[in-house]
């Protein structure tokens, strides 16, 4: 696989083939992440792209996601994400994931997202005098030698967008390391093992719209996902995710509509996941 091969992103309707019907070669485990999550490469008809592969055998057990499965969970996200994209692109947010038999057993299939060398840095922890202009600072912190830094975002619509699916989610753990730089300047969230529980659990870095009011991009969007989340979509999310909890997304949808703003930080819950990077 060439890196022209390899930097070009797959049409959406070539990559799910890709990954449903590809041959999987494991080429090695993602040490950092909690779970058993590999890298592979997939191949079908000559073309080879690198996956993630999440085998729900390697899942650890989560008191409070005791239902359905991460794997599931991750497949679902694409779902929503997907079918918001369909409305209107810039929703495209997630890499096109599926659920197949792999070599450990059934799991989460997800495109890999190669990120440019030179990506520009849209969130992370800036040295707090060097804090570009019109970004939200989210939090404080200091090094070991004492020098300040802030956890900080650019006011980004690409990344206001994935602040709105993450609260439609109910997203528990959208680090900064789980933003990422795709060609053309593609923003990609990934990593969504944790999403769609039926009590408030929103944890973010992307709280620099908090309370401020959605767009109309936004609430356009919202509007037909609360008629798809009781059609078609809502199917589609009952094969894997438990009643409840599609109902909460249901409510969650309607709230946002109601509200018409972005929601707040939680009380009761860290609103921001450890660590935040």
């Amino acid at each position: 696989m060439t890196s022209t091969e390899a930097d070009r992103l797959l049409d959406e309707p070539d990559a799910l083939r890709l990954l449903r019907r590809g041959e999987l070669e494991l080429e090695g485990r993602l040490v950092d992440a909690s779970n058993t999550t590999l890298r592979a490469f997939v191949t079908l008809d000559g073309v080879t792209r690198r996956c993630v592969y999440k085998p729900v055998r390697g899942e650890r057990p989560l008191w409070d996601f005791p239902d359905g499965t991460l794997a599931g969970r991750e497949v679902s996200a694409y779902l929503v994400s997907s079918w918001m994209a369909e409305r209107d692109a810039g929703f495209g947010l997630i890499p096109p994931t599926i659920l197949r038999d792999g070599p450990l057993g059934p799991g989460a299939c997800q495109l890999w997202i190669d990120e440019p060398e030179e990506a520009e840095q849209v969130v992370g922890f800036i040295p707090a005098w060097e804090l570009p202009p019109g970004w939200f600072r989210i939090a404080s912190a200091e090094d070991d030698d004492g020098e300040r830094y802030a956890l900080a975002h650019a006011d980004d619509e690409r990344l206001a967008r994935l602040a709105v699916l993450d609260a439609v989610l109910n997203n528990a753990d959208r680090k900064g390391g789980h933003v990422l730089l795709g060609p053309s300047g593609r923003i990609f969230g990934v990593d969504h093992g944790i999403c769609f529980h039926q009590e408030e659990k929103l944890r973010t870095v992307l709280w620099g719209w908090a309370g401020k009011r959605l767009p109309a991009w936004a609430l356009a969007v919202l509007e037909e996902l609360r008629t798809g989340l009781r059609g078609d979509l809502g199917e589609s999310l009952d094969e894997h995710l438990t009643g409840a909890e599609v109902n909460a997304t249901r409510r969650r949808v309607a709230r946002l509509i109601a509200r018409r703003t972005f929601p707040d930080p939680p009380e009761g819950w860290p609103a921001v996941p450890w660590p935040p990077i």
